[in-house]
C-alpha cells in the first residue's frame, strides 16, 4: 500500500513540470488537412486529454454474448448493450484500471432462436459504479524479467 502510494506521488510530482509548461506553452501546429479541403482542426488541451482519459467509469459497448456465453445459440438484437464499466489510463504502468463498486441493472432485449422463436426477454447486466488504480495482478506462468 504504501509503495502505491509513493508511485503515485512520484509520479504526480514527476508530471507536475509537464502540466506547468503544457499550460503556458503556446501551440505551435495543428494537423495538416488532406487534399485542398482548408477545414479548421479543433486542438484538445493537454489538460482535456489528461482528464477525459483518467480511470474512470464510462459508458462502454459489450456484446451480449460475451456476459452470456453459454447462449450461442441465441441472436440477440441489439447484439452489444451500453454499461458503465471502468477505463482508463493510471498514473503507473504497475496499476490498472479496477472496479470497485457494482449494480445490476436489467435490460430488454430480443433474443431469436433462427426460424424457430422471438422474444423480448429481460437479461441482467453488471454495471461499474466506482473504479481505482491498483497494482496488476501477477498472472500465473508469468516470467519475471
Amino acid at each position: 500500500m504504501l509503495l502505491g502510494t509513493m508511485n503515485f506521488l512520484l509520479s504526480f510530482l514527476w508530471g507536475l513540470p509537464i502540466l506547468v509548461y503544457i499550460q503556458s506553452a503556446q501551440l505551435s501546429q495543428a494537423a495538416p488537412t488532406q487534399g485542398k479541403e482548408h477545414k479548421s482542426t479543433q486542438v484538445v488541451s493537454f489538460l482535456e486529454v489528461y482528464d477525459r482519459s483518467v480511470c474512470q467509469v464510462r459508458e462502454t459497448l459489450v456484446d451480449v454474448l460475451q456476459e452470456y456465453p453459454d447462449e450461442v445459440e441465441y441472436i440477440f438484437k441489439p447484439s452489444c448493450v451500453p454499461l458503465m464499466r471502468c477505463a482508463g489510463c493510471c498514473s503507473d504502468e504497475s496499476l490498472e484500471c479496477v472496479p470497485t463498486g457494482w449494480q445490476n441493472i436489467t435490460m430488454q432485449i430480443l433474443r431469436l432462436k433462427p426460424h424457430v422463436s422471438q422474444h423480448i426477454v429481460e437479461k441482467s447486466f453488471q454495471q461499474h459504479t466506482q473504479c481505482e488504480c491498483r497494482p496488476k495482478k501477477e498472472i500465473k506462468g508469468q516470467q519475471e524479467k
